[in-house]
């Protein structure tokens, strides 16, 4: 980040009275107050809850030049829009009014972050995602059917297996403007996208999750663990050779 761009971000939230009236805790949120400079983002603070693997970042992204709210579910990363400006002023104003909100429907599932195509399309009604397993192949479902989460462009969050101690997943989404359920691993926080599970009813979705999401799973696991093993051998050769 240029030099220039922290000394005027900084002068501008120098005094921000804001951030000072800011709750430690918040609805179960807890607020880390360290400013973190990157290499295009400049951190003001963040809420996080460790617990349920959740937090709220602000910032001001340089390469944009505007200040944002990037949310944290899981492992993925998203910003909502609807706070986006170049101005510090305009942005105090959008906190004031929809942060608190934001951190209330991380915290507990709100149905009014739902839209009517969403429910229309019955995703929450449906049957065999009710009948998900909590556990497999390691994997824990972290966001199910019943509780969509809502991130950009028109995508849901439907299905969520997360295993947080290999930093790796495989989500389903639902796009409303592609009327499209599709889906994306993670190993290791980096996406690999396939198009095995691309759908466009729950029906045809159900038949490939039946078939084919063990071996994806198992598959994400063992690219994971390979991936870990191979880490763990090269910094003890490292160590060896210090």
């Amino acid at each position: 980040m240029k030099d220039d761009t922290i000394e005027r971000v900084r002068q501008e939230t120098a005094d921000w009275q804001y951030m000072r009236e800011l709750p430690d805790d918040w609805h179960g949120f807890q607020l880390d107050r360290t400013v973190t400079v990157g290499k295009d983002m400049y951190i003001m603070y963040q809420y996080s809850n460790d617990a349920l693997h959740k937090s709220a970042m602000v910032y001001f992204h340089e390469e944009t030049n505007e200040y944002k709210v990037c949310l944290k579910v899981g492992l993925i990363e998203f910003c909502r829009i609807e706070f986006i400006t170049p101005s510090l002023t305009v942005f105090e104003d959008f906190l004031r009014r929809q942060f608190e909100q934001v951190l209330l429907d991380m915290a507990v599932f709100n149905p009014k972050t739902l839209g009517s195509i969403v429910l229309d399309k019955g995703i929450t009604t449906w049957e065999s995602g009710a009948g998900l397993p909590e556990e497999l192949e390691g994997f824990s479902l972290y966001i199910h059917p019943q509780e969509p989460v809502k991130i950009n462009n028109g995508s849901y969050i439907i299905i969520d297996y997360v295993d947080f101690s290999l930093e790796s997943s495989f989500t389903v989404y639902y796009n409303i403007y592609r009327d499209e359920f599709f889906a994306e691993a993670r190993i290791w926080n980096i996406p690999d996208v396939n198009y095995d599970f691309d759908s466009n009813e729950l029906t045809e979705l159900e038949i490939k999750l039946r078939e084919r999401l063990r071996p994806r799973l198992q598959q994400v696991r063992g690219w994971a663990e390979q991936q870990a093993a191979t880490q763990q051998k090269q910094a003890e050769k490292e160590t060896r050779n210090a």
